[in-house]
């Protein structure tokens, strides 16, 4: 009883053989506690912060193109609505940076209620 006591009130000495086990427990609770149990946690997306933000991030290569995935706010497209509209939106917003490019898809970036916020373009250079 006097042992569950004394690592309950933390008064082992430090280096000893029972404060080497409570500060392992502790860190094993650190490490292996997110592998089982469920904080309800998912990343946010990042999208641009201003309208004259763009993320660019590199995705790779297909066959001599490039490939890159450009996040853009939806505010800057302009209430953008049927595909055409805004694939042209899109463009409008790469091609100043990048030169000629190429959509190869895109997809809208919504936030935890639904709403839509930004487009993650996927083009081809």
């Amino acid at each position: 009883m006097k042992t569950i006591r004394n690592y309950i009130f933390w008064s082992y000495e430090r280096g000893s053989f029972h404060y080497d086990v409570m500060v392992t427990m502790i860190l094993a609770f650190i490490f292996v506690s997110p592998h089982f149990i469920d904080f309800h946690d998912k990343p946010i997306p990042r999208i641009p912060s201003t309208s004259s933000e763009v993320l660019v991030r590199s995705a790779g290569t297909v066959g001599n193109d490039t490939r890159y995935v450009y996040t853009i706010r939806a505010e800057d497209l302009q209430g953008d609505r049927t595909d055409d509209e805004i694939r042209s939106g899109i463009l409008s917003v790469v091609e100043p940076m990048a030169g000629y490019v190429r959509i190869q898809s895109y997809k809208p970036v919504t936030d935890p209620n639904g709403h839509l916020i930004a487009y993650e373009a996927t083009v081809l250079r």
